[in-house]
């Protein structure tokens, strides 16, 4: 799952209830940029709380992933390995 700057928290806690509960996926989130990041916390954050209703509780494991860009260059994302406990 990708995040931009202009992705909004709901929509990013959305996408993340539907994988775990809709698709029984655990996602992974990766945002390139502060924008970006700034919003995938905000949304992992929401996205806490609509699981917290099923009892159940959402970690994250942060880390960063090397990625091409279009145009050839390597650029660092962060990435969001979301997991239940």
């Amino acid at each position: 799952m990708r995040v931009s700057a202009g992705s909004t928290p709901q929509s990013i806690a959305n996408s993340i209830r539907g994988a775990i509960f809709d698709s029984n996926q655990m996602p992974t989130i990766r945002a390139i940029g502060a924008g970006a990041v700034a919003q995938a916390c905000k949304g992992i954050a929401i996205g806490r709380s609509h699981v917290a209703i099923r009892g159940l509780d959402l970690g994250c494991a942060i880390g960063f992933e090397s990625i091409r860009a279009d145009d050839g260059s390597r650029l660092s994302a962060m990435t969001f390995r979301l997991f239940l406990r």
